[in-house]
């Protein structure tokens, strides 16, 4: 019997296994990684995509400073040119005032159209007031809720700048919270009465039926906005009717001394303004900043597109 073991070099199946690892294994681990990474892959392209408009706003209206003549011939020109769109979808537009009307006048005005909001403002003469944005599916009734729920803001505001003027020490700081009391007790009494203080209305309609409203009496100018796709990314901001040349901010001379404005005076707060002339021109960008931040009903306007 021959006890000598395997010749050299033939190391029977057990010394080939040990051998053939170098190559095999890099096979067997590239094909592994190539599974996992097809598979990490999918998994990506299953993950939801987030939203790339975050932080995206859409201005429409007129910005401090602009003029408000070309801002309304602008508007005008790309009413005129608006293409026919599915009657059932509409295009948003925001229709300017040229007087402040109370909510009762508004079904007449914006008859026919689909109202979204209503912006309004209480304009006393030489006070900065706040703009106030109002849902407005059903005209009058919800524009009289939201004033009703501003003006219980408003109550609850001119208690806090009263309790802030008792405690403060300064003259000019007492001053001012006195003065933003008094303003708030006239906006609260304003807005629970209907007053004449909205100027300007979001709406959507088809092309034909925005061209026909511009032809009313009362509007302004109809400014659409077809790019608007989301409410909640976009800002309104339309001119004040007593603002004709340039956008600025009302002078409130019981603060500051009285700059050189070209914009005629507010009206009273006792109603509408009479009809003027159908709007023959119209155009796009913000408007007066508020006095005093918005919470509850109704929001407040930061400033174009």
């Amino acid at each position: 019997m021959d006890a000598a073991g395997p010749p050299p070099g033939d190391r029977g199946p057990l010394a080939d296994a040990r051998r053939r690892p170098g190559w095999l294994g890099w096979a067997a681990a590239l094909s592994v990684g190539a599974v996992l990474l097809a598979a990490g892959w999918t998994d990506r392209r299953d993950e939801p995509v987030g939203d790339r408009t975050v932080g995206e706003v859409t201005r429409v209206g007129v910005a401090p400073g602009d003029a408000i003549p070309t801002y309304l011939r602008s508007a005008a020109t790309e009413l005129a040119a608006l293409p026919p769109a599915d009657a059932s979808a509409g295009t948003y537009a925001l229709v300017s005032f040229d007087a402040y009307l109370r909510p009762d006048a508004l079904p007449a005005v914006l008859a026919d159209v689909s109202v979204v909001e209503v912006v309004a403002r209480v304009p006393l003469p030489d006070r900065q007031t706040e703009v106030v944005h109002l849902a407005a599916q059903r005209t009058p009734q919800d524009v009289l809720a939201g004033m009703a729920g501003v003006a219980d803001r408003k109550d609850r505001e001119a208690t806090d700048q009263r309790d802030r003027a008792a405690a403060a020490a300064e003259p000019l700081l007492r001053r001012t919270y006195s003065t933003g009391a008094e303003v708030a007790v006239r906006e609260a009494r304003a807005y629970r009465t209907g007053c004449g203080c909205v100027y300007a209305a979001v709406v959507r309609a088809a092309p034909d039926a925005l061209r026909e409203l511009a032809t009313r009496p009362g509007v302004r100018g109809v400014d659409p906005a077809p790019e608007v796709r989301r409410l909640d990314r976009t800002v309104f901001l339309p001119p004040l009717p007593e603002q004709r040349d340039v956008v600025r901010p009302p002078a409130d001379t019981a603060l500051t001394p009285e700059v050189g404005d070209s914009s005629e005076a507010a009206p009273d707060v006792t109603g509408s303004s009479p009809d003027r002339a159908p709007a023959g021109t119209a155009r796009r960008p913000p408007t007066t900043a508020p006095t005093s931040p918005d919470v509850g009903a109704g929001r407040s306007s930061p400033p174009s597109r």
